[in-house]
């Protein structure tokens, strides 16, 4: 099918011109129209999906479905994916219905808040399929401004101030990523992401104000790329907009947030700074490494102490992320292949928990731990499905979360065992606060009389939680549906990493016995 990309890509933003233009009104009618236009919208998106994955081809590792044409000011319009980047495409129509359907009991400002997930949701798909610099620059900073509006029109009650920090954080590191990729035209004389997958960044020792920079050009490009991905991954110590935002933003949002707009760090680590800058990424791998180990358990640690329910998942995000980063920089089959397997998962589990919460916070409109307990008596479907995406959120063997996890970890005990010994810790640790939340939440007595009167679960809470429930299973028990489509395409990028890392490591040597020898 041509130009299958931009349907899927802009599908949800011709849905939401659609509201905005014909639908008038905010009676009853009208809200439940834009509700019914949204979900249409993507569930239309998520069948388009489908055609790109039984048509993607995993074995071949070229950018497939590209569709390219003169853009404005001389610049090009170019979509594709490969094995890499498809299955975030799917993640995002996968899991965008769900989201439309946990918004169903919304009642404020319905028309403008689909139009905001529409819209978002076209953005977030524009950065997995952009292959031109400028256009995933302009869909990566373009996607913050319907999420900012999300929490600060629809979030809680410090919902201004989150939604600022969230945007200022994400903002910033980003101005770092837009300087780097003029540098990168200058240098390469194209804004082409393939061909600059294949362009030789500079990577001898260079001189800046006095100071010495082993790997030269391509490390100052690495830490402009890593400000930007770090604080959207987000990783420690840049992480702290992470809570305040999910905190404040309303269900429908933080499952967008956890599920999908934290995985463009990630993606944009494995699209950029792995291929692109490999001598540079080899060169400060010890430092995402332990900057990552620190994570796992700083924030486990930190989720112990949290009184609110979001905030304790946020935390727990933050932990998850650090195997993401730490897999990715093993650069290593299996722990890339682990890193991109984790983020799918987390994907699933993390939008399943933060739907958790928000059941139960539409029934009492409170997400603090201490205002529940003995739901499991009134809510007994309920405290089964809490209870699964907990063990999924552990990495409980038989569940996507295991497979993840483990897939790092043998990644990165093949180059660091020290940190990978760290990591480890995380899964106990993981196990402690999490099963602690359930506890708390959902077990013992019935004895606060505000819940003596909450039902369980309606027949569309069930029907939002039974995809999220099969895929979480399906991966854990086959995850072959993954590995196979990103399996071609991470060896190409491993092989292709440690043949520059490889042709660097001479030349290292030799200006040293070169140094030596004028000695």
């Amino acid at each position: 099918m041509q130009n299958l990309l931009s349907i899927i890509t802009f599908l949800p933003l011709f849905a939401a011109l659609i509201l905005a233009v014909f639908l008038r009104g905010q009676d009853e009618v009208a809200k439940k129209n834009a509700k019914w236009v949204a979900l249409v919208a993507t569930s239309a998106t998520f069948l388009f999906s489908l055609f790109l994955i039984t048509g993607f081809d995993p074995s071949n590792t070229d950018f497939q479905f590209v569709e390219e044409r003169a853009w404005l000011l001389g610049l090009t319009y170019k979509m594709g994916v490969d094995g890499i980047s498809v299955l975030f495409v799917m993640l995002t129509t996968f899991l965008m219905p769900l989201v439309i359907l946990s918004c169903w009991n919304v009642t404020d400002r319905v028309k403008e808040y689909m139009i905001a997930l529409l819209v978002l949701e076209s953005l977030m798909l524009g950065v997995f399929c952009a292959l031109d610099l400028i256009l995933f620059y302009l869909f990566f900073e373009a996607g913050l401004i319907p999420m900012f509006l999300i929490i600060g029109i629809w979030g809680g009650a410090n919902r201004i101030y989150a939604s600022f920090k969230f945007f200022l954080y994400t903002f910033l590191g980003s101005v770092l990523m837009l300087v780097a990729m003029i540098a990168m035209y200058v240098d390469a004389g194209t804004t082409d992401i393939p061909t600059l997958l294949n362009h030789n960044f500079s990577s001898g020792t260079l001189s800046v104000a006095g100071f010495q920079i082993v790997g030269g050009v391509q490390t100052l490009l690495w830490i402009a790329f890593f400000a930007s991905f770090a604080v959207k991954m987000p990783m420690w110590p840049v992480h702290t907009w992470l809570p305040d935002a999910h905190v404040q933003a309303p269900t429908a949002g933080s499952v967008v947030l956890a599920a999908i707009l934290l995985k463009m760090g990630g993606y944009g680590f494995l699209r950029f700074s792995l291929p692109m800058f490999p001598v540079a990424s080899d060169l400060l791998a010890p430092l995402v490494f332990w900057l990552s180990a620190i994570a796992i358990v700083y924030t486990s640690l930190v989720a112990l102490a949290q009184h609110d329910m979001k905030k304790l998942i946020a935390y727990s995000s933050v932990a998850h992320m650090g195997y993401v980063t730490m897999g990715i920089f093993t650069a290593n089959q299996q722990g890339v292949d682990g890193a991109i397997f984790q983020m799918i998962s987390h994907g699933f589990i993390s939008g399943a928990l933060f739907l958790c919460v928000g059941v139960i916070y539409d029934r009492m409109h409170t997400r603090e731990i201490d205002a529940y307990g003995g739901l499991v008596n009134r809510m007994p479907a309920y405290a089964l499905v809490f209870m699964f995406f907990t063990m999924a959120n552990v990495g409980l063997p038989g569940t996507s979360g295991f497979v993840g996890e483990f897939l790092t970890l043998v990644g990165i005990f093949q180059v660091n065992t020290w940190v990978a010994l760290v990591a480890t810790s995380g899964v106990i640790l993981s196990a402690s606060y999490a099963l602690w939340l359930y506890r708390r939440v959902v077990m013992g007595d019935l004895i606060k009389e505000s819940l003596r009167t909450i039902t369980d679960m309606t027949t569309r809470e069930r029907a939002i939680f039974a995809p999220l429930i099969f895929m979480t299973l399906l991966l854990g028990v086959y995850p072959a549906p993954v590995l196979d489509v990103i399996g071609p395409s991470v060896a190409n990028l491993v092989e292709g990493y440690h043949i520059a890392v490889d042709a660097y490591e001479p030349m290292t040597e030799l200006a040293t016995h070169t140094a030596e020898g004028d000695h």
